[in-house]
């Protein structure tokens, strides 16, 4: 279980990882994650994993796909649904966990790589997911305070989508 969390910060599409306090991948910063309990459902996993490594619940969150290569995890064959995540990022408190030394909101195009396991691969995933929806959903208003202006919405489509748009279609 995997959950890219992504929020707005100082204008800026950033996304939350932890720092590895355990092998493997001992000092690497990672996607929050972990395993799926016996009498849990996957989503139920997800929540409960974001906020134990994290401190971050309460969120909109929807599963992304299912990553399968063997050699992913060199403990053991593991199977993960990963999942993305938006969240407002002045609504949570981060606090480490058992299995982590530090946990903090990176931005997108600055990330601290590569990441352990197989992150960065699912990192691109939710990023592609994310921008996808935007032609579809109102997905973007997650990451929205509750009173924004046209501009902000604008920006965060740019932020997400990486690009400049004319201003002209927020009008």
């Amino acid at each position: 279980m995997d959950v890219v969390i992504f929020t707005l910060q100082e204008r800026e599409l950033h996304v939350l990882l932890v720092k590895r306090k355990h092998w493997p991948f001992e000092g690497r910063w990672a996607i929050p994650g972990g395993f799926v309990n016996m009498d849990e459902s996957l989503d139920r996993a997800a929540r409960r994993e974001l906020e134990e490594e994290t401190g971050v619940r309460d969120i909109y969150l929807e599963q992304l796909y299912t990553f399968g290569d063997p050699k992913r995890d060199p403990r053991t064959r593991v199977i993960s649904v990963a999942y993305i995540a938006l969240v407002s990022a002045d609504t949570q408190t981060l606090r480490v966990s058992e299995e982590s030394i530090d946990v903090r909101w990176f931005p997108v195009r600055a990330l601290p790589g590569p990441l352990a396991f197989d992150h960065d691969t699912i990192l691109a995933a939710g990023l592609d997911r994310l921008r996808s929806k935007l032609e579809y959903t109102t997905l973007a208003f997650q990451l929205l305070p509750e009173v924004f202006s046209i501009l902000e919405l604008k920006h965060i489509y740019e932020q997400i989508l990486g690009e400049e748009l004319d201003k002209g279609n927020f009008y």
